[in-house]
């Protein structure tokens, strides 16, 4: 199993040099990717212009954009920002897509919350012909630029439950799940329940399978700092409810990390996310050592 790490984007203290410091640690380190998330009404930096620097500033790893909220968005902006990733990566993007659940959001950028699921099916297939240089419309030149990867870069999808699953059996490449605990069992019923869907849509090849939780380490309390930062990033669920979901994180120290990592290799997953929830570099000496020690 692979282990990837996205950046500390939503984390407390995220600065000017984090991208950069962070993203060629992880570069140099036994990692499998560095990723970006994307949230609107909240601190973060933004998604892409973030992953671009990544891109930059690496060589080896996959650059993982995970992941656009893409019924948020003008398909061709997509297109096109997926073509310069790709080509800023020299073909390591690999890109995720969703509904997201954050409706603040989409008021935020004036788009329709309403109908995020079909308006996500219907701006895939619209995306994939663009990434095949299709022209958006009869007369136009195509969308650039194109990706280094013909046809563009795996697309995965951060689909949840049984609906959401078949429909993204139908034009993903796997699915990029996430469990607040890290949770074995429940990694091991969203690659099950993705198994079924691809075969029940006729798909020839088995989804690939990533999945990741919120962590803390390298710091003095990692626990409550994991807590907190929990809390904070699930805010928009109500603080009873986010307090109450915060209380189940539990990857805050080395022992913890590795019996998760087990788990969920032997759940099937294919490249587990290490989601930090603190920006002090100890965090990856710590992840470092808890990767080593599994070779």
């Amino acid at each position: 199993m692979k282990i990837g790490v996205a950046l500390p984007q939503m984390a407390p203290g995220y600065g000017p040099g984090t991208t950069v410091d962070w993203a060629r640690r992880i570069d140099a380190g036994p990692f499998s990717s560095v990723s970006v998330g994307e949230r609107v009404t909240f601190s973060n930096p933004e998604m892409v212009a973030t992953l671009g620097a990544c891109a930059a500033v690496t060589e080896r790893v996959q650059v993982l954009a995970n992941l656009f909220v893409l019924p948020q968005h003008p398909v061709a902006m997509v297109a096109q920002q997926i073509g310069t990733l790709d080509q800023l990566a020299n073909g390591r993007l690999e890109v995720a897509v969703g509904v997201g659940g954050r409706e603040h959001d989409y008021r935020a950028l004036g788009a329709d919350f309403t109908r995020r699921h079909q308006q996500l099916d219907d701006k895939v297939a619209e995306l994939k012909r663009l990434l095949d240089g299709e022209p958006p419309f009869e007369g136009a030149d195509p969308v650039g630029p194109a990706c280094v990867q013909p046809g563009g870069p795996i697309i995965l999808a951060g689909a949840m439950g049984p609906k959401a699953m078949r429909r993204a059996a139908r034009w993903a490449d796997g699915i990029s799940g996430f469990s607040i605990a890290g949770n074995a069992d429940d990694i091991a019923q969203a690659g099950e329940l993705a198994d079924r869907c691809w075969t029940e849509a006729g798909r020839a090849t088995t989804p690939r399978k990533v999945s990741g939780c919120f962590t803390a380490l390298g710091v003095t309390d990692a626990s409550e700092a994991l807590r907190s930062f929990t809390a904070r990033y699930l805010g928009f669920l109500g603080p009873e409810l986010a307090e109450l979901v915060a209380a189940s994180a539990r990857a805050s120290s080395p022992e913890v990390l590795a019996d998760i990592l087990d788990g969920a290799e032997q759940a099937g997953c294919d490249e587990f996310i290490l989601v930090p929830a603190v920006t002090d570099l100890n965090f990856l000496e710590v992840a470092t050592e808890v990767v080593a020690a599994r070779s």
